[in-house]
């Protein structure tokens, strides 16, 4: 079945990863400057592991970390926002180069409003993907949602997309190659694949 793609699909990944994306997704997605993640259960699975001493650990995903920094070489500011607090987040941030992080949010509709005025983008130029009940007043203000599928589908009606991948298993490496295509710039990427440079951070 041949597809029809928008003129500024210039590469066959970027026609790959758009093949079955509504053209209204396409243009929420071209739109988007500042891209904001949710860390527990989108970066992750959701899982808390604590050890013997009451540390607790989360495990991340090589690939969406990859992603990340493709958004950020690609232009696109990418942030971090948690309803909980701890140095893992802010590690793994530390890690990726991302340096818009915030934890502890409560009220990430406001807290996404605040960012992107900050960052000098208008909502509708914001993106925000979440899967819990916290996430759904920045879901509903950015202009481009997103979810995962293991999210309650109370949560995952609101977005305008929602990943094949589950949280913590590609998800946001998903949401990251979408943006990309949709902007004509994961090409790019694929045409010079050591662009971010030997033994860089995933």
């Amino acid at each position: 079945m041949t597809m029809t793609l928008p003129a500024s699909v210039n590469h066959p990944a970027e026609a790959l990863v758009l093949a079955r994306i509504p053209a209204a997704v396409r243009e929420r997605a071209a739109a988007v400057r500042l891209m904001v993640f949710d860390v527990d259960g989108v970066l992750t699975d959701g899982s808390l592991y604590y050890g013997e001493s009451g540390e607790l650990q989360k495990r991340f995903n090589a690939l969406d970390g990859h992603g990340l920094r493709l958004l950020m070489e690609g232009g696109l500011t990418v942030a971090l926002m948690t309803g909980r607090s701890g140095p893992i987040v802010a590690r793994r941030a530390a890690e990726l180069g991302i340096a818009e992080v915030m934890q502890g949010v409560r009220d990430k509709g406001s807290a996404l409003a605040e960012l992107a005025q900050r960052t000098g983008v208008q909502l509708n130029q914001a993106g925000y993907m979440g899967d819990d009940i916290i996430d759904l007043p920045a879901m509903q203000r950015a202009g481009f949602a997103a979810s995962v599928p293991n999210a309650p589908g109370y949560v995952s009606q609101a977005a305008h997309w929602v990943s094949s991948q589950a949280g913590g298993s590609g998800a946001v490496r998903e949401c990251c190659d979408l943006l990309l295509a949709a902007q004509g710039r994961l090409g790019a990427f694929l045409a010079a694949p050591g662009l971010l440079g030997p033994g860089a951070i995933q």
